[in-house]
């Protein structure tokens, strides 16, 4: 309870999803505190464009900043992109990984085409878990690409005797979920399962920790994107207004991850369904989590009761809504 918070000065820290939104802020918070960092993603030129942001926020001439282009949706495109960030330090497994990267593209699950479910769990979960999968990979420099995947058991950071953060990305909707998120709420409940899991298992490796963030609605590109084909009783249920800031979230997440949190949230009400669902997950003060866990006894059935009138009220309004695109032809 009363160990030093982790410091990232000095260190080497990864993240994806780096160019845009919560990873780009993130990566500047990392660079303001003096850690060298990597960020990855697919757009070059918003990559350009974010790595002047570090450029501005760096802490002293010395610390190595980089931004990569990769895809992150395949074992052997995560590992691509680990094995070029890690080559300017030597092949050494970073000090920090921070997954960011993702997408979610809510609909009405009837809706959906088989593409369409597949990318939600892309979007969702693979993005993220094929970079948590390689980052322990061998040497990077020595082995071609498809040997770090077969080899992938054998992990660097284990082998090297590294200390060492993971800290993944989930949703408020990896604790709980309502219409319109069904491409992108299995993935980010998958996430959870994997953090804590993984939180377990490291447990064998000294120095290691799993760390995942729940966060609610972020004011970022992908959210703008969200809006334009996001199902309109989602909307009034998933109020916009309660958005919070890149920046604000960024500081969240840095802030749970240096208190060593196995699951951190920056609201009330994503702090109060983990409290309520956290399972055997560590709890954060066991007299907080004991009465947010007693407020979501009351709370949670009301809020979900809510929720379940609202969506019976918009029956006829939806099938009209089917029956217009064609959907019972």
């Amino acid at each position: 309870m009363f160990g030093k918070d982790w410091n990232p000065d000095g260190l080497h820290c990864y993240v994806t999803g780096g160019s845009t939104g919560l990873g780009l802020e993130l990566a500047k918070l990392l660079t303001q505190k003096g850690a060298h960092v990597s960020i990855v993603a697919r757009n070059q030129e918003r990559l350009d464009a974010a790595l002047s942001q570090l450029e501005a926020a760096r802490k002293s001439p010395g610390q190595q900043l980089h931004a990569y282009s990769f895809s992150l949706y395949t074992a052997v495109d995560s590992a691509a992109a680990l094995a070029a960030a890690c080559s300017p330090h030597d092949g050494n497994a970073p000090d920090a990984v921070f997954t960011c990267a993702g997408a979610a593209h809510p609909m009405y699950f009837v809706e959906m085409t088989e593409e369409e479910l597949r990318r939600g769990m892309d979007d969702a979960y693979w993005v993220q878990a094929w970079t948590i999968f390689v980052c322990f990979s061998l040497k990077f420099s020595l082995l071609p690409l498809t040997q770090h995947i077969h080899q992938a058991a054998v992990k660097q950071m284990v082998k090297q005797k590294r200390k060492g953060r993971l800290a993944l990305v989930s949703s408020t909707v990896g604790y709980m979920s309502f219409l319109g998120w069904a491409s992108y709420a299995p993935g980010k409940q998958a996430l959870r399962g994997l953090a804590d899991t993984l939180q377990s298992e490291l447990m064998l490796y000294p120095g290691l920790s799993v760390h995942i963030y729940f966060p609610g609605s972020i004011l970022t590109p992908g959210f703008e994107d969200e809006q334009r084909d996001k199902p309109k009783l989602t909307k009034e249920i998933d109020d916009p207004g309660s958005a919070i800031t890149p920046d604000v979230a960024a500081r969240a997440f840095l802030r749970g991850v240096q208190k060593g949190e196995a699951h951190i949230t920056s609201d009330f009400t994503a702090d109060m369904f983990r409290a309520s669902t956290r399972g055997v997950a560590p709890k954060h003060n066991w007299i907080k989590d004991a009465v947010l866990d007693m407020i979501a006894y009351f709370a949670a059935p009301i809020w979900r009761a809510g929720v379940d009138r609202r969506v019976r009220a918009s029956q006829q309004e939806h099938l009209a809504h089917l029956q217009e695109r064609g959907f019972f032809d």
